[in-house]
């Protein structure tokens, strides 16, 4: 079979990279933009969820006389009455038919797993009246003592095969770990916690479901995956999966919590059943906090062994955390310690156990974040120890090849960000000695840390349509969190075809359109882009066809592989003055438009075209099973600590990252800032407190739970490393939105030991941990 002709297309000097201005921003600020829970559909009605007070027990009864005789209640549902699904997550291969994380649906039993749990849905045809009424519903339960946490004496552990959504192991050995550390000259052994971490986006769940035909619905949703929220309702409906249509045109952000399809999404499509009418539910803020997971409390334990040089002998790393009743979920923490530097041996071990809390699930960079928080702080403890710089101790375990694999890498630019990174923060400037530097009364401290993330398989299909008058319909079922997939991926379009940005018109967001990856992971931008262009090949290659049988084309009879595209003009390779414009040519054919289509792949089975340089054809391409993939990066952090308060400010900050071809250069700066900010507030102060006698959260808004604003963030300073990676996709670019918060904590937290000489290893830092620690 023969590979397709690739066509280098440019409008003028090309705007992949140029800092654009988002596509979608006018509609953003003006209000056209229309979110999930904005479409007011005819005969709109309004659910809200009646939640369990207690953790575990039973409902005795449930009371709904009193709501049901209120004014516009058209349904009140629960265990009792709520109508059956083909396919639960409760069935016994359900939970792998619907996908995880889901793993339970209420309101099929009078069973309480945990605190929040839905009991009862209610249907009215006002917001208002429907809130009113689910708080006239009236359940009595039969409570039993909960488990609150692995830390519980009652709870029980057990060892998971698998983990993170089945993806990585549950243990994990390469050599002999515990044989290499007994003999290691330094050994270093820390406990490292983390708090329980809710994503809270501004625009919290909902959904708006109508039924357009007894067998025929439609979901606007608010979901980082169109196309895995479909197959979930599909198979929880009964329905073929052409039937069930979802879209979401704009998200207010997800970084995780939206990745999967949960119990209110389902519950709200078969209210609108129901109730014959559409139904719309909006979690509220605590509602938020109790229905979409969040990253799991646990605890690490690393062992490092070392020489005296400095150089890793051996990694050994347990972690344990909570799981719901029904769930093996763990972030896999292990993987970046495993990889990340140069180590002949490793070995990982983790624990689960089961509490009445409801699962945990992707959070942004799930395993990455809180597993460089160990090894990163561990790390420096190493550096301290032998008295060798920071940067230093990571250059002398510089990883040239993955460890963890054996396999080189498929591009890596970690040097160059080290040094970068170094020269634009003044590193050179830092005082060695922990608790030295002082700006007044203030102790200040530099800190840095390693970020890496890896490339996840992934692929899609794109659409694309050029017209005879010169613009283009571009259509992808992706979503956009918010952090510009509409703008990166109108610029690809734009030079793919050659035509200015103003005549793409990017179209995503409905299961109508051609399949693409859940926007997570961060392999959105890497498959879309790739499956855009490899779609406008498609439409060079049609047109070159017509060109080349048309005998008033200067291209008539040459052959394809001869033929070459710029700026939407079609002409020899060789020869460049014989060519058309490729609206001339439309136009003499009688073409209005032509279509095309592609798919994109990223990540391992991306093997053919011009990998990371799409201007022709490559006829030397590698398998990328072969190479081990991710992005990297470094943070440098500058706090001052007030030594009476405990409290701490970040008061500068720089990232330098390399992360293969950048798409746009100011939404790839607001993501690596906003991961930063991210990473900030996990490391001094976010923090969801679970009761450990009555698992319910204490903190479940944001007015107690603390997340970073304005005024605890500097001004931030973010560079991009000019890399180019050859195997990872057709564009040669690679995810950013998890890179950015990985090794933040501990950026921090390794600023904090350097300002006071204490070693917080419990996330966050609050101020009351740094007065409580001892100076090492």
């Amino acid at each position: 079979m023969n590979e397709p002709a690739f066509f280098e297309t440019t409008a003028g000097p090309g705007v992949v990279g140029q800092p654009l201005n988002r596509v979608d921003g006018r509609d953003k600020v003006t209000g056209k933009a229309k979110y999930s829970a904005e479409y007011a559909l005819p005969g709109l009605t309004y659910g809200v969820l009646k939640t369990s007070d207690i953790a575990k027990g039973r409902i005795k009864s449930i009371d709904i006389t009193a709501a049901a005789k209120e004014p516009g209640v058209l349904a009140i549902y629960t265990h009792l009455n709520l109508p059956k699904l083909a396919k639960t997550p409760n069935d016994p291969d359900g939970k792998k038919a619907i996908g995880a994380p889901m793993g339970f649906l209420p309101l099929t039993s009078d069973v309480i797993h945990y605190a929040g749990q839905p009991v009862a849905l209610v249907v009215a045809d006002t917001f208002e009246r429907a809130t009113h009424a689910a708080s006239l519903v009236r359940v009595a339960y039969a409570a039993e003592q909960p488990i609150a946490t692995y830390t519980d004496p009652k709870a029980q552990l057990f060892n998971p095969d698998k983990v993170q959504d089945g993806k990585a192991d549950g243990y994990t050995r390469r050599g002999d770990a515990r044989a290499a550390m007994a003999s290691a000259p330094v050994k270093l052994t820390a406990v490292y916690t983390h708090a329980i971490n809710h994503h809270n986006p501004m625009e919290p769940g909902s959904t708006t479901a109508v039924w357009e035909a007894p067998d025929r619905l439609t979901v606007y949703e608010s979901t980082q995956g169109v196309t895995r929220t479909q197959k979930s309702l599909a198979t929880m409906l009964g329905l073929p999966q052409d039937q069930v249509r979802v879209v979401t045109k704009y998200l207010g952000g997800g970084f995780g919590c939206k990745g999967s399809c949960w119990p209110h999404t389902v519950l709200t499509a078969q209210a609108a059943k129901g109730v014959g009418r559409p139904v719309k539910l909006v979690l509220t803020r605590r509602q938020q906090f109790t229905s979409m997971g969040h990253r799991e409390d646990q605890t690490q334990t690393l062992m490092l062994g070392a020489s005296r040089e400095g150089k890793l002998l051996s990694l050994i790393h347990e972690k344990t955390s909570t799981t719901s009743p029904w769930d093996n979920y763990a972030e896999a923490n292990s993987k970046i310690i495993n990889m990340l530097y140069d180590c002949p041996t490793f070995e990982s071990h983790y624990q689960l156990a089961r509490g009445n809390v409801m699962t945990s699930t992707f959070t942004r960079a799930p395993g990455e974040a809180p597993g460089s928080f160990a090894i990163e702080c561990l790390m420096d403890d190493l550096a301290y120890q032998l008295n060798i710089d920071p940067i230093e101790i990571r250059l002398r375990n510089y990883a040239e090849k993955d460890p963890s694999t054996g396999r080189p890498w498929s591009s890596k630019s970690l040097r160059q960000c080290y040094a970068r990174g170094a020269e634009l923060f003044g590193w050179n400037k830092r005082n060695p000695k922990a608790g030295a530097t002082r700006n007044g009364r203030l102790l200040v401290g530099m800190g840095m840390a390693t970020a890496s993330y890896p490339v996840h398989n992934s692929q899609g299909m794109a659409r694309v349509r050029l017209y005879a008058d010169g613009h283009a319909v571009v259509q992808a079922g992706a979503t956009d969190l918010g952090t510009g997939t509409y703008t990166v991926i109108t610029q690809v379009a734009a030079d793919s075809l050659g035509l200015p940005p103003e005549k793409i018109r990017f179209e995503l967001g409905d299961t109508k359109l051609p399949t693409a990856p859940n926007s997570g992971g961060s392999v959105a931008a890497g498959t879309v882009s790739s499956s855009v262009y490899m779609a406008a090949q498609d439409v060079w290659q049609r047109l070159t066809k017509v060109a080349i049988q048309d005998p008033k084309s200067p291209l008539f009879k040459a052959k394809p592989e001869d033929v070459s595209v710029e700026k939407g003009r079609l002409q020899l390779t060789k020869n460049t003055a014989k060519g058309e414009d490729f609206m001339a040519l439309m136009k003499r054919a009688g073409m209005d438009d032509v279509e095309g289509s592609g798919q994109g792949k990223y990540g391992a089975g991306y093997e053919t075209g011009r990998p990371g340089n799409p201007a022709g054809p490559n006829n030397n391409t590698e398998s990328t099973g072969e190479h081990s993939m991710h992005s990297f990066g470094a943070h440098f952090c500058e706090v001052q600590v007030d030594p009476d308060l405990g409290t701490v400010r970040v008061t500068r900050w720089v990232s330098v990252h390399g992360a293969g071809r950048i798409l746009n250069a100011k939404t790839a700066r607001s993501q690596i800032i906003g991961g930063s900010i991210f990473g900030i507030g996990a490391a001094l102060m976010e923090a969801t407190l679970r009761d450990p006698h009555y698992a319910r959260y204490t903190n479940s808004d944001l007015g107690d739970y603390h997340i970073p604003v304005n005024a605890d963030i500097p001004e931030m300073t973010v560079e991009f490393i000019d890399e180019h990676d050859p195997f990872i996709n057709a564009m040669g670019v690679k995810g950013i939105g998890e890179i950015s918060m990985v090794g933040v904590s501990a950026a921090v937290a390794n600023a904090v030991f350097h300002a006071t000489g204490k070693r917080v290893r419990d996330l966050p830092i609050t101020p009351d941990k740094i007065l409580g620690t001892k100076s090492v």
